[in-house]
């Protein structure tokens, strides 16, 4: 039930973007809650954060449906990518904040799943955000963060791992100008 519900969420953000004259993403959210939560079970949710980025000014604007805050890796800080809103489908007649930041050269961000800070090395301790967002402040702006992060995950959870649930890493990365 929880992929068809993801699948049929990913559509409506789909068409919801399609549709509004806007790129507005705190709008395009709002929206698939109306709908969301007039379709899927009661108690049943969806979080998410939606961004678009605008190619020629590198920004971003974003709203969040409670999901995982990513982070900006900017001048050897990870800064989190914060604006409030309630899981899609939860409740009717909810409207996201939304935010927008510019991403200067050879900074990075981090969109990620929350597979990856549950984790657990054999001792039960989670991989956690304080270790991520450690992470993400010292190696935010290098080319291959994903790869480093999948690296750092398996050195902790160690061999024999179990994975419980889905990893998802998305980067975004800005290329120093060439002007």
């Amino acid at each position: 039930p929880a992929a068809l519900v993801m699948s049929t969420t990913l559509g409506m953000i789909q068409l919801a973007a399609g549709a509004l004259d806007s790129s507005s993403p705190g709008e395009v959210l709002s929206r698939v809650n109306e709908t969301l939560f007039a379709r899927i079970p009661p108690n049943m949710f969806v979080t998410c954060f939606y961004a678009t980025l605008d190619p020629e000014s590198a920004t971003l604007s974003y709203a969040n449906a409670a999901h995982v805050l990513p982070y900006l890796g900017r001048g050897g800080n990870a800064e989190e990518l914060r604006a409030r809103g309630m899981p899609l489908g939860l409740m009717a007649g909810m409207g996201y904040e939304e935010k927008e930041i510019e991403v200067d050269a050879d900074e990075g961000v981090l969109f990620y799943t929350d597979g990856l800070v549950e984790a657990h090395d054999p001792k039960g301790e989670m991989f956690g955000f304080p270790r991520l967002r450690e992470l993400v402040a010292e190696h935010g702006e290098e080319n291959a963060l994903g790869e480093f992060l999948m690296e750092e995950l398996y050195s902790f959870v160690g061999e024999g791992w179990e994975q419980e649930d889905d990893i998802t890493l998305l980067t975004l990365k800005r290329s120093a100008s060439l002007r």
